[in-house]
């Protein structure tokens, strides 16, 4: 089988699903094999997971990309969930056992592509970062859209590619190389905000919770819930189960009782059976132990 790269483009667009059926429209167009579509109108934001040949992926993702900067205006945005673009971030993954450096390679060509085709400044981010400074998104998105407009100019927040001018209505792009994330919500049943942002600062790495969390609260007003949103960034050390149970410790001793979870976009097989194995207390149970692989091995 030939080598493919996974790859997530996140698009500030999460209620107009004719804009997000464009765009993914787009993406197979150009050879992108689409596996997954998820939008969500309070974050209002999209997430596309497709995987391509490497040679095919950039031309894909860009598809998508000359979409949203035609239909997405950040200057009419709204939304619960931080962003700076409208193709907000593009990270590139390696699908099984695919080089990083094909992936950091892939980032440079199509941020390179961004701004001479579409005119949007890009800042590259984790294994595609060209400045230490910018290997954590966060650190790259921090402020929006509207802090990066009034200090694109200070020496510190110019990117990586373009002059320190910011796309009017496209804003700018995070575009990266990195392993497998898992992006995780749990939504608790409670109107109160500050909850949602307690129980994050508990489990975010950078408060001195749990590893390789990273974690945001969120008012989902529409639903009359609040939400802990997160970024699983090594699922091998902290998995769904880990960071699930720790939430539903943290909201019992408040009083407050999990809503649901959601997965958004796709997961590993992996992350699936280290879940398992930490939620029924099997240690040992292993990858050739799965129906599939065993089936896909013998093929």
């Amino acid at each position: 089988m030939s080598h493919l790269v996974e790859c997530v483009p996140n698009f500030s667009e999460g209620r107009r699903m004719e804009v997000v059926d464009a765009i993914a429209d787009a993406i197979r167009s150009q050879g992108g094999r689409v596996v997954d579509v998820q939008a969500d109108p309070a974050h209002n934001r999209s997430v596309v997971t497709f995987v391509a040949e490497p040679e095919a992926a950039v031309d894909a993702v860009m598809a998508g990309a000359r979409v949203a900067c035609e239909r997405i205006d950040l200057r009419r945005h709204q939304g619960e969930h931080p962003r700076m673009g409208a193709i907000d971030v593009v990270p590139f993954v390696p699908f099984a056992d695919l080089p990083m450096g094909v992936c950091v390679d892939l980032a440079h060509r199509f941020g390179a592509r961004l701004l001479g085709e579409l005119g949007i400044p890009v800042y590259y981010y984790g294994e595609a970062a060209r400045n230490p400074e910018r290997r954590e998104l966060e650190r790259v998105r921090r402020g929006g859209f509207e802090d990066l407009r009034e200090h694109i100019l200070e020496p510190e927040r110019q990117p990586d590619e373009g002059p320190a001018v910011l796309h009017p209505s496209a804003g700018a792009t995070a575009v990266g190389a990195r392993i497998p994330l898992i992006a995780y919500n749990v939504n608790l049943r409670t109107t109160d905000i500050g909850v949602a942002k307690e129980i994050a600062r508990k489990v975010r790495a950078s408060s001195g919770g749990m590893p390789n969390v990273k974690a945001l609260g969120f008012d989902l007003q529409d639903r009359g819930l609040v939400q802990v949103s997160m970024n699983l960034t090594d699922y091998r050390v902290t998995n769904i189960w880990k960071v699930f149970d720790a939430i539903r410790r943290e909201a019992e001793r408040r009083g407050v009782e999990v809503a649901e979870s959601e997965i958004v976009g796709t997961i590993p097989l992996d992350a699936a059976v280290r879940t398992v194995a930490d939620a029924v207390l099997e240690p040992r149970l292993r990858m050739d132990q799965i129906l599939e692989k065993r089936v896909w091995a013998a093929e």
